[in-house]
């Protein structure tokens, strides 16, 4: 085992996912401390612009495993490609992001490596003793645990997206190729196609801005001004459950407990008062603007900047503001 750290990162049409190019700063504070190099992994077919995106943010190698089965994502297919990056390297931590392919990709690798997990982690640090220590939280966000990991086993664990930044710029990596060898049972299930559902509007749990709306909103028909605000800022929309449960939204873009959990860098709360379950999807947010006439709405007492005032006065008169500065 070296003392490198394996970034996993995630693209898609050859588009590196944000969430993994915010992986490379908490690596290299990682390897800053192991004395290892930062090492990052590409799965796909066609890689090219990846690998420069990825190349970009100062790295000092890239391995690409590229293979036209791998070209849509296939739990099993990256499962492989992933463990035969990781025991071609060897390093002593691999990072992914806590995306749906994230989520779903680390356990795998893990069982496969025989490896030690940790999930949805929001702090890295390497201990006295020279063992990971991370921390996650769990509740909802209202506690936080440690998770400390055996110094002479390989660690693996998948961030929580939005929770460090993308490194400034860099270049200069060495690149590698390599071969993917189909492991037994990976080519039980073929992927034919993956459907993505319909509109230019991005999905919550992807996005860096959220305008979610409430009950407040009281039609289908009303939520097109936050659609409006949301093209502009190129941000999600989200909704409330009372929201999604009036038949206002899709339960696809509910956001709480029983929804998605999201972690933006701006959250627009329109029309939301604050139930608990919806607290508890989006309380990770780095800053939280909350709107509704009650000024005793429970949210504003999570919200970052709060104002008591009509959500149709105030999102129309954002919008036009956010026009007016983009020029």
């Amino acid at each position: 085992m070296t003392n490198d750290i394996l970034v996993f990162a995630e693209q898609r049409n050859d588009v590196v996912h944000p969430a993994a190019l915010q992986l490379v700063m908490p690596a290299k504070a990682l390897a800053a401390t192991t004395g290892g190099k930062v090492v990052a992994c590409l799965i796909g077919d066609k890689l090219d612009n990846a690998m420069a995106a990825v190349e970009k943010t100062g790295v000092d190698r890239i391995i690409a495993v590229s293979a036209p089965q791998l070209g849509l994502y296939s739990a099993v297919r990256y499962r492989t490609a992933l463990a035969t990056a990781i025991a071609n390297v060897e390093p002593r931590i691999v990072l992914l992001a806590a995306t749906f392919m994230g989520r779903d990709l680390a356990p795998r690798v893990a069982v496969k490596t025989q490896a030690a997990l940790a999930t949805d982690v929001v702090e890295l640090t390497i201990s006295g003793d020279g063992a990971l220590d991370v921390r996650r939280p769990v509740y909802n966000g209202k506690a936080f645990c440690h998770v400390s990991f055996p110094e002479d086993r390989l660690a693996i664990a998948s961030v929580r997206p939005n929770t460090f930044s993308a490194p400034a710029g860099g270049s200069g990596a060495a690149r590698a190729a390599l071969a993917y060898t189909p492991g037994p049972g990976d080519d039980r299930i073929n992927v034919q196609e993956i459907a993505r559902s319909a509109g230019a509007v991005k999905d919550v749990t992807e996005a860096d801005i959220i305008v979610s709306g409430g009950r407040a909103l009281k039609s289908e028909d009303n939520f097109k001004i936050l659609y409006e605000l949301a093209q502009e800022l190129d941000a999600a929309v989200g909704a409330s459950r009372a929201a999604c449960d009036a038949g206002y939204q899709p339960h696809s873009r509910q956001v709480g407990l029983t929804g998605k959990t999201v972690t933006p860098r701006l959250y627009i709360a329109c029309g939301i008062s604050g139930a608990i379950q919806h607290l508890a999807g989006m309380r990770g947010s780095k800053v939280i603007v909350a709107i509704n006439t009650d000024k005793e709405a429970p949210i504003f007492k999570l919200a970052d900047y709060g104002i008591v005032a009509d959500v149709f006065k105030v999102v129309p008169a954002l919008t036009a503001e956010v026009q007016r500065l983009k020029g």
